[in-house]
C-alpha cells in the first residue's frame, strides 16, 4: 500500500518592500503581502511602536533600507528617497 503524495504548501511571496500599496517605502505592504496580515494592521502597528518611544520610526527605515524593493506599479514614479535607499541597500 503506497500513501499519496501530500499537496505542496503555497508559495509564499518574497518578502520585499510593496510597488504598489505604499505611502511612504512601501514596508507595511510587503509586509501585508508576505503575511498575509491587512496592511492598515500594519500601519496601526508601525504608528503605535513610534508613539510608545519612537521604536517604529527606528524599525521602519531599518527595514526600508534592509528590504529590496518590488517592481513599480505601471504608471507610477520612485519617490525622492527610493534611489537613496537602492543604493544603500545594494552596498549592503
Amino acid at each position: 500500500m503506497t500513501s499519496a503524495p501530500l499537496p505542496a504548501a503555497p508559495a509564499r511571496p518574497e518578502l520585499r518592500r510593496n510597488g504598489t500599496d505604499r505611502l511612504l517605502g512601501g514596508v507595511c505592504g510587503g509586509l501585508a503581502e508576505y503575511s498575509g496580515i491587512d496592511v492598515v494592521l500594519w500601519r496601526v502597528g508601525a504608528v503605535g511602536l513610534t508613539l510608545a518611544g519612537g521604536t517604529g520610526v527606528v524599525v521602519y527605515l531599518l527595514l526600508w533600507v534592509l528590504l529590496p524593493s518590488a517592481p513599480l506599479a505601471p504608471g507610477r514614479r520612485p519617490g525622492l528617497l527610493d534611489p537613496l535607499v537602492d543604493r544603500v541597500h545594494a552596498a549592503l
